[in-house]
């Protein structure tokens, strides 16, 4: 999601329920649920949870980054970040598959940002590069309204006002069926309860 599109979708969402000071109240309510998770799972999502202990400014522009491992500053990143940083937690580089598979494979990507060849400072950070990486080496999971058809840790693509990308978390308010996410949408690292919030547009579970 580029800085434009984000501060238009910002401003349209300041005048509803769903602004960003809004959006974190789920997180800081006291009345959560956390489902039981093991393995990969628990590693990841606990990697997730872990970056929303500090302020994380939204970044989505490009950056020259080290390659393989490479990334921004801790305290910077987009909403695909969230992913790649928590992936690497389990031993997952997000950015050396990316890069190797698009490498391998470049005619099968978007061609949305004029790019004529890969590109590892930003490729796996942008979302519909992400979704074709998953839709290859994931599963791919149906899109549906059925809150107990997700899962902790799969990855839900979503389009609020951009392409957005965001983490199954394990925990959901008391009371509810819906598992919340683990996203930054632009006010940080935030557990928030978007689940069904926006149009979906992909469903993949990867690596776990």
């Amino acid at each position: 999601m580029d800085r434009r599109t984000l501060l238009i979708g910002l401003s349209a969402l300041a005048s509803s329920s769903c602004s960003p000071r809004s959006m974190s109240a789920a997180a800081n309510a006291p009345d959560i649920i956390t489902v039981p998770t093991t393995g990969k799972t628990a590693l990841l999502l606990a990697a997730a949870h872990a970056q929303g202990r500090q302020f994380v400014h939204y970044e989505p522009g490009y950056s020259h980054i080290a390659y393989p491992g490479g990334d921004l500053p801790a305290d910077h990143g987009a909403c695909s970040d969230v992913l790649i940083r928590a992936y690497r937690a389990i031993g997952i580089d997000l950015q050396k598959l990316v890069h190797e598979d698009m490498t391998a494979h470049f005619s099968l990507y978007p061609k949305t940002w004029g790019l004529k060849a890969p590109d590892a400072n930003i490729d796996h950070r942008r979302v519909p590069n992400l979704m074709v990486f998953f839709s290859r080496f994931g599963q791919v999971l149906p899109l549906t309204h059925d809150p107990a058809d997700y899962q902790p840790g799969d990855i839900l693509a979503t389009h609020p006002f951009g392409t957005h990308i965001a983490l199954v978390s394990d925990q959901k308010p008391a009371g509810s069926d819906r598992l919340m996410v683990i996203e930054n949408i632009g006010g940080g690292v935030q557990q928030n309860d978007h689940l069904l919030s926006y149009p979906l547009i992909g469903h993949y579970r990867f690596g776990i």
